[in-house]
């Protein structure tokens, strides 16, 4: 599994963030709410939330974190909405029982998956897993060791990141259930293996972070390196990374598309460190961790042109580490006006550098307007988010997560009324 991603970018954040976290506060720029501060394996908790939170039918939230729990190898939690804007912990599962010999791994620390019967999907470092709610609470499943769950059909396959595939770089997979579904072996198919091209990886490799749908069916996503090498733009020796599309072709069938390699021209986005977002019209939005013209980041469009090409568009060049974030390494949601919101991982309060949520407005003259709603603080509120964000089903309240941080010290899940 993938887990080493999030830890070496946990590691260098530390390395370069202070280590006390102030306890100011600046001028509320939105209404931001911690609706659950970890408490740590100490107090019988979990702690370290790399992944986003997803939302079940109830408007309830799920996620996991990747320490604490009854066994100290992180949890699946749920939180559940009460009277008056109150929200309680349940945690749902802690793995690794028996370590090192535990069946269900540890660490686990992507976004759950929802399918439209009410189950679950996730991963730890060692194996993919359902859970099912019962009559007794909720049962957990190993499925596999075989993927990373991203997003599910309405026939119940679900689609992600996972296996070497045929050039050792990575591939997307689908997952379908057996007869007697995830109780029996499931099929597992490569739906494209990365690094096919040549040996520079020019389609990319690997595919870290989880494809979406648009509404045709199609698959997008990011690796992390490949694409541009090095000499030129880019940084790094192995690439700064690609967009990609899988065009869905029915039957089964898939084909590959690379829609930009990153670090293709001065100021260029590079490292793009999470997946991408699609509009009704097909365009892909996403963030770069590095790029730009300071090497702080960007957010990029890519835009399908009349011939059939596709072109890639800077619409924010982050500043470096001043009030207006740096570093974005989750994924942004767009509101039902065509607004995006994301996270940036540093940057924000000048003493802290915790990170800020985000806005992102389309003006009339083709423009977008970037505004902050909220700088992280790290002691009082939370400390580098690093997920994804998801809003409520009537767009009036965002969710996301923070790695670390809050009342508790081991990171938080919070709510923006922006």
């Amino acid at each position: 599994m993938l887990f080493p991603r999030a830890l070496c970018f946990w590691m260098l954040f530390m390395a370069v963030t202070p280590a006390a976290w102030p306890g100011a506060k600046d001028k509320a720029l939105s209404k931001y709410k911690v609706l659950y501060s970890f408490k740590g394996p100490g107090r019988g908790d979990g702690g370290g939330v790399f992944g986003g939170v997803a939302l079940d039918a109830k408007g309830d939230l799920y996620g996991t974190t990747t320490g604490g729990g009854a066994y100290r190898y992180g949890t699946v939690f749920e939180l559940i909405r009460g009277a008056g804007g109150t929200w309680s912990e349940n945690i749902l599962h802690s793995f690794c029982p028996d370590f090192p010999e535990c069946q269900d791994g540890a660490s686990p620390q992507g976004t759950l998956v929802f399918d439209a019967n009410g189950n679950f999907y996730g991963v730890s470092d060692a194996v993919t897993f359902e859970m099912s709610p019962d009559a007794d609470g909720w049962t957990f499943h190993v499925i596999c060791d075989c993927i990373e769950p991203s997003v599910s059909d309405a026939a119940g396959n679900i689609y992600g990141i996972g296996g070497p595939g045929r050039h050792h770089a990575g591939a997307v997979s689908e997952l379908s259930p057996a007869r007697a579904g995830w109780t029996g072996a499931p099929r597992y198919t490569s739906l494209y293996s990365f690094c096919s091209k040549d040996p520079e990886c020019q389609d990319g490799e690997p595919p870290e972070w989880a494809p979406v749908f648009d509404s045709a069916g199609n698959l997008y996503g990011t690796t992390e390196l490949g694409g541009n090498a090095a000499p030129g733009w880019c940084l790094g020796s192995g690439g700064c990374g690609v967009a990609y599309q899988l065009e869905s072709l029915g039957n089964g069938k898939w084909k590959h598309h690379l829609l930009h390699r990153f670090a293709a021209y001065k100021n260029d986005g590079q490292l793009p460190y999470a997946g991408v977002t699609v509009d009704a019209a097909g365009n892909v939005f996403g963030t770069t961790l590095e790029g730009g013209r300071t090497q702080s980041g960007t957010i990029f469009e890519i835009a399908r042109q009349p011939d059939g090409s596709w072109k890639e568009t800077v619409l924010y060049d982050f500043p470096g580490y001043p009030k207006n974030g740096a570093g974005p390494a989750g994924g942004m949601a767009f509101d039902n006006a065509g607004n995006l919101y994301g996270t940036t991982s540093g940057g924000g309060d000048p003493d802290c550098r915790c990170g800020v949520v985000f806005k992102l407005s389309p003006q009339a003259n083709g423009k977008w307007k970037y505004t902050v709603l909220h700088r992280f603080h790290g002691r009082s509120d939370g400390w580098s988010p690093q997920a994804n964000v998801v809003f409520d089903k009537n767009y009036k309240h965002l969710y996301g997560t923070a790695v670390a941080g809050g009342p508790g010290g081991y990171g938080v899940v919070f709510e923006i009324t922006p």
